[in-house]
């Protein structure tokens, strides 16, 4: 795989990313665990070994079908809240306060919307 495809990956999974958290935000509590792993994936810093997982974490919030629906009401987020938590307990060394900041803001950008 190619850089450029890698770009245009990044960036529709993104596009996808943002689109979907816009219309579920109230109901996903751990977003900005979420954004701040995102942000880790997209820093040219974090060794790619890193980057994978934490991008299999982003991908598996955004797969329509989980191991719990995210259309139950309570229940629905919460395996994806235990996927992130997961991931960036392990990997916490390497998501820092510049991905925790860029998604704070992001994170007021999209509830403005």
């Amino acid at each position: 795989m190619d850089a450029g495809s890698t770009t245009n990956g990044l960036a529709r999974t993104g596009e996808r990313l943002f689109a979907y958290l816009r219309r579920v935000l109230p109901r996903v509590p751990f977003a900005e665990d979420l954004l701040a792993a995102w942000y880790c994936v997209l820093d040219p810093q974090t060794p790619p070994r890193v980057r994978h997982v934490l991008l299999g974490a982003v991908a598996y919030f955004l797969l329509p079908a989980d191991l719990l629906p995210d259309v139950l009401p309570a229940l629905g987020f919460s395996d994806d809240a235990a996927v992130i938590a997961l991931v960036l307990s392990t990997l916490s060394g390497h998501v820092g306060e510049e991905h925790r900041e860029r998604a704070r803001r992001r994170l007021r950008g999209l509830a403005e919307d």
